[in-house]
């Protein structure tokens, strides 16, 4: 997925009211932007730091521009506009990168199901049935490490998805729960126990009633970005 028109560059100044950030472009422009990022973004902002944002011609708009990728701390480039992943997902299905799960012969988004009223990502269809798959954007990475986690926050909207994921798999339907590691410098992901307890619980016994679990890491650059290859999942301690 490349960048058009090209994103712009400047300087973050602050995030606030979880939606706002402030920037300074490279030109000098002080700028009010939209953060497509519900999450903490724990360890994924840099005071004075990078930023690459989108701007928008729109005149219905209130804001001018959406934040797209972050400098880390650690120096790794994030694509923290969460919307991407679905959008990179699709794109790395049709043209057949995700290898577990070619072979669809039409893909749904936005489908309702389960038991507890929600929308999965994608329903992927087979001449053999239907696979349920549950897209996760992850953003969050540690200092001297490759591994990344998932969630940066407590997530109830996260469990109820593996819920209602292993109660699918439970019924002999495939289920499949797919991380989309939006973080450069990343070999592996695992469930942010530290941070949710609850959502690395329901992994885990996701995982046991036969969900699927699936990684795929993003190159993220400034002008393209786009899902390039498995990573390794982490379950374990």
């Amino acid at each position: 997925m490349r960048f058009h028109p090209p994103l712009e560059q400047g300087r973050l100044i602050r995030r606030y009211k979880r939606f706002l950030t402030d920037i300074e472009t490279d030109a000098g422009e002080l700028l009010t932007i939209h953060c497509p990022n519900t999450g903490s973004m724990l360890n994924c902002m840099l005071e004075g730091g990078q930023v690459w944002f989108s701007r928008s011609d729109d005149p219905k708009r209130k804001l001018p521009g959406t934040w797209e990728i972050a400098e880390t701390p650690q120096g790794r480039l994030a694509c923290i506009n969460t919307a991407r992943a679905n959008q990179l997902v699709e794109e790395a299905l049709r043209a057949g990168v995700i290898t577990e799960l070619n072979g669809f012969t039409a893909l749904k988004r936005e489908v309702p199901y389960g038991q507890e009223k929600s929308r999965i990502d994608f329903r992927l269809e087979y001449p053999q049935g239907a696979a349920y798959v549950e897209v996760k954007s992850v953003t969050l990475g540690f200092d001297d490490s490759s591994v990344a986690a998932f969630p940066d926050a407590v997530t109830q909207r996260g469990a109820k998805h593996l819920r209602e994921l292993a109660h699918l798999a439970r019924e002999g339907v495939r289920a499949v729960q797919l991380y989309c590691v939006c973080l450069s410098g990343v070999d592996a992901v695992r469930p942010a126990k530290e941070i949710d307890a609850i959502y690395a619980a329901a992994l885990l016994e996701a995982k046991a009633a036969g969900v699927e679990i699936l990684a795929y890491g993003v190159r993220v650059t400034y002008d393209e970005i786009r899902i390039d290859r498995s990573v390794q999942i982490v379950l374990g301690d």
